[in-house]
């Protein structure tokens, strides 16, 4: 039975995971859009690298996991 303070951990690594994920897509996304609206060939690289940061939240969740299941 995970503690009180695990359930903290896990939620601070989850919520960790997602506020760097937001602040990672918002600078990204405000430049992709200036690119694309000047060279909109260059829409799959945008993208490509707007969704790299959705890694964060991943990593956070999988991690509250571990801490919830006592694993670490």
């Amino acid at each position: 039975m995970p503690t009180d303070f695990q359930y903290l951990a896990a939620g601070i690594s989850f919520a960790g995971g997602l506020i760097g994920t937001g602040m990672a897509q918002s600078g990204i996304g405000a430049a992709g859009m200036g690119i694309i609206a000047e060279k909109p060939e260059k829409f799959g690289q945008v993208l490509f690298f707007f969704v790299i940061p959705e890694t964060l939240w991943i990593i956070g969740f999988v991690l509250g996991i571990i801490l919830l299941l006592g694993i670490l």
